[in-house]
């Protein structure tokens, strides 16, 4: 009887017990659930570069949200000139111009004294009315003459 007891425990084992790992897998895969809305609590968009090339034309002529020096808001469907909006008008309009169009580019030009939190209020607006993305317009740096 001791003999059998002796060989049954000398067999090396085939299997490799996978239940603790599906569990941290498991606990894992919680933890990342529940913190990856928490991270990316950022505005959405396309940083603007100085010696950017300018974008093609194309048939639709972008949405132009202009931003003047004491901050006002003008808007520019392209088929009138810019009228002032408050920022509800701001998301209604463009809400309204983009679910038209959804592939209606969204620019934004600002005065370069504008505060930033302006900026990223109108940026905000756009993003929340559907914009995918919203371009910055800029001027190419003007040439130092010697």
């Amino acid at each position: 009887m001791k003999r059998k007891d002796r060989r049954n425990r000398r067999r090396p084992m085939a299997e490799i017990n996978v239940v603790p790992y599906i569990d941290v897998m498991l606990v894992l895969l919680v933890i990342f659930m529940v913190t990856a809305p928490l991270i990316s609590q950022g505005v959405k968009l396309d940083l603007p570069q100085a010696q950017a090339k300018p974008q093609p034309s194309e048939d639709n002529p972008p949405l132009v949200i202009h931003i003047d020096q004491s901050g006002d808001i003008y808007l520019d469907l392209g088929d009138a000139s810019p009228e002032q909006v408050d920022q509800q008008q701001l998301f209604e309009r463009l809400e309204g111009a983009l679910r038209a169009d959804a592939e209606l580019k969204v620019m934004l030009r600002a005065d370069e004294s504008v505060s930033y939190g302006r900026i990223i209020d109108a940026m905000v607006a756009a993003q929340a009315a559907g914009a995918p993305s919203v371009g910055l317009v800029t001027q190419p740096p003007l040439e130092e003459t010697p």
